[in-house]
């Protein structure tokens, strides 16, 4: 199971992003600046962004679930109710596990941006796809909801691209990639990737200069890091 990008390429005016690569089973992480082409490049993966050049070979895989960095967008339902059931999935139990229990019939535009997000995350994570894209999915949460969405993530059984600017709470990767100068570049697997990717968290940074690199990013990994130290 993986996607193929070869060359994959978008030309708009005076920018362009180029891709290359192979994604295969597991958890990846795509960082960039602001404007770089993260989320047309989650947009290309997902087939809505015609290439200008190249291609995107999905093989085997069959099921693809992209989800936008603003739940309002992907918003169908006239109710919570028929909001969870477009996404086939259960609503009592995405209403109890969400903090939303007794608003069923509520309209999804009413919520707050947090309890909307998580919400349709909740929606989106119920489910199992060969290839989910998660266009800044922390946004709008809460530490706590971060963690919860990290360790959902984690257990998806597919190939699962993750889109962010986030640099504190994240889950345990597969594989980091990076975006800079309209090129996806692959910084490999952790720990070696450190030395190539140019959007290493904070915590991360401070840990390796201090002789005990993280294995992964989680907060679990770095925890374990800070208690070499202290040992």
């Amino acid at each position: 199971m993986n996607m193929r990008l070869d060359h994959a390429c978008v030309i708009r005016d005076h920018w362009s992003l180029s891709a290359t690569g192979t994604f295969d089973k597991g958890v990846h992480l795509v960082s960039g600046v602001t404007g770089s082409g993260k989320s047309t490049l989650a947009l290309m993966m997902a087939g809505l962004f015609p290439l200008s050049e190249g291609s995107i070979v999905k093989g085997e895989l069959s099921t693809c679930m992209l989800s936008l960095q603003f739940p309002e967008l992907q918003v169908t339902g006239r109710t919570l109710e028929e909001e969870c059931a477009s996404w086939g999935a259960p609503a009592e139990k995405i209403l109890g596990a969400t903090g939303l229990t007794g608003r069923r019939n509520t309209s999804p535009l009413s919520l707050s941006r947090g309890e909307l997000k998580r919400l349709h995350l909740a929606c989106v994570l119920s489910r199992d796809y060969d290839l989910l894209l998660l266009d800044e999915p922390f946004s709008s949460l809460d530490c706590e909801e971060k963690s919860k969405t990290c360790t959902t993530i984690e257990q998806k059984p597919g190939i699962t691209v993750i889109f962010t600017h986030e640099q504190e709470i994240l889950p345990r990767v597969f594989r980091i990639w990076e975006i800079a100068e309209g090129r996806l570049t692959d910084c490999g697997r952790l720990p070696d990737a450190y030395e190539r990717w140019h959007h290493v968290p904070p915590a991360v940074k401070r840990l390796t200069a201090l002789g005990s690199p993280p294995g992964n990013i989680s907060i679990r990994d770095i925890r374990e890091a800070a208690c070499r130290i202290q040992g």
